[in-house]
């Protein structure tokens, strides 16, 4: 069976956005505002979205269904698997003390926090975001950056600043790979084209903390 998506069913642009994006704030706000569970949260998000594409957006019920199932199959193989092996990874290197090691090297070093976190956030965490990717890059350095001294709110917001150049090639090039499979692009090209744009971005003077305040960025380094 055919369906064709109808991207303004309500025939209002604004409108119609609301409904497209209702599944993703219901999810937002039970887990800011209600603290509940983040599996309960998606459950919820998951029954929006279905009840949303099958009343408003006119998608047959069944196909809906079978939709929301290949997500969830999609999401638990080939992203939750990664993620799994790379948090295994990162609790081993804890429990064996090898974590502990790589901060006391990477102190050794330099002593400047500034080059810490080139070497930490901007390097180490486009090595984990190649490898894993989805969130693990921010958590682990944030935590390595942590351990030498940054306060938890300066680690954990220059480590999201960081790990917004190397996303294209996150978890073995999901996104690319993805891209490619919709818009029937050449992988190779789309590759190509990709690193051509991060060879700019992820120099750190280019990016987004480049436009921050000067004083806002030294007062986070010295948190």
């Amino acid at each position: 069976m055919t369906w064709t998506q109808v991207y303004d069913p309500m025939g209002s642009i604004a409108l119609s956005t609301v409904f497209a994006a209702l599944p993703v704030v219901v999810m937002l706000v039970l887990l800011a505002f209600f603290r509940v569970a983040a599996h309960w949260a998606a459950i919820a998000a998951l029954v929006v979205a279905v009840v949303c594409a099958s009343f408003v957006f006119g998608m047959p019920g069944g196909m809906a269904v079978r939709a929301a199932g290949l997500g969830i199959l999609s999401g638990l193989f080939p992203i939750g698997w990664i993620v799994l092996n790379i948090i295994f990874l990162y609790r081993l290197t804890v429990a064996n003390g090898s974590f502990t090691t790589l901060q006391q090297a990477i102190a050794g070093v330099t002593p400047d926090r500034r080059l810490q976190l080139l070497l930490i956030a901007f390097a180490f965490g486009a090595f984990f975001e190649g490898a894993a990717g989805f969130g693990t890059p921010v958590a682990v350095t944030a935590a390595i950056l942590i351990g030498l001294g940054f306060s938890p709110l300066a680690a954990s917001g220059l480590s999201l600043i960081a790990n917004t150049a190397p996303v294209a090639f996150g978890a073995l090039g999901s996104p690319v790979i993805a891209l490619s499979s919709v818009t029937g692009i050449d992988l190779n090209l789309l590759s190509a084209m990709s690193a051509t744009g991060e060879n700019f971005i992820s120099r750190p003077e280019t990016t987004a903390a480049n436009r921050m305040p000067v004083p806002v960025i030294d007062r986070m380094l010295k948190a």
